[in-house]
């Protein structure tokens, strides 16, 4: 559907994340792939989508230079916002032990932000979903962390592997933007782009 309306466009999608790369490709669009190093550093003051907003823009600064007439390039970012602070990527194994059994029983909330740059224009979409975890043992949450190893994923867990299947009672809002695409509203940015 999108595929024709791109054709003489280069999709670059600005991620390592194996997430997100499965979900572009659900839209049937042809991209490549390309990261480049950034420092993700926000002023703590910021909140909740501010923050996602500013990382998505930061990764795409390190590309404005650089991009073509013909390039659409797509940067984002994803946290998880608990008791009023964000949880990001575990340190180590104790770190998403922590964080896991902090969540544990009580609800948070996931943002993602998308940033779509062109040579000469640059918007910014994002999404929230609140997340309802059931509550788990200290025995679910080492068996979780030392087999799937969630070292690479913001709030330290992943909605499409165990602990999704195990914890997660209820959702409020998109699923895939809880895996780090909100692919409704990209899809819906794409089709007016």
């Amino acid at each position: 559907m999108l595929s024709a309306k791109f054709k003489n466009t280069q999709i670059i999608l600005a991620s390592q994340s194996p997430r997100r790369q499965e979900l572009l490709k659900g839209l049937d669009l042809d991209f490549t792939i390309e990261t480049r190093p950034v420092n993700e550093i926000y002023n703590k003051d910021l909140k909740g989508h501010e923050i996602t907003d500013y990382l998505s823009k930061l990764k795409a600064s390190v590309f404005e230079d650089d991009l073509k007439e013909n390039q659409l390039l797509i940067t984002s970012d994803t946290i998880v916002w608990f008791e009023d602070a964000p949880l990001e990527k575990p340190k180590n194994a104790q770190h998403a032990k922590e964080m896991i059994a902090s969540m544990s029983g009580s609800t948070h909330e996931v943002y993602t932000s998308v940033c779509f740059s062109t040579f000469n224009k640059q918007q910014i979409i994002n999404d929230c979903t609140k997340v309802h975890f059931a509550s788990l043992t200290n025995e679910e949450i080492d068996y979780y962390v030392n087999n799937y190893k969630p070292f690479d994923k913001a709030g330290a867990y992943g909605i499409q592997d165990w602990l999704g299947y195990a914890a997660v009672t209820r959702l409020e809002g998109c699923y895939y933007n809880v895996m780090g695409l909100p692919l409704p509203k990209v899809y819906e940015f794409l089709k007016r782009f």
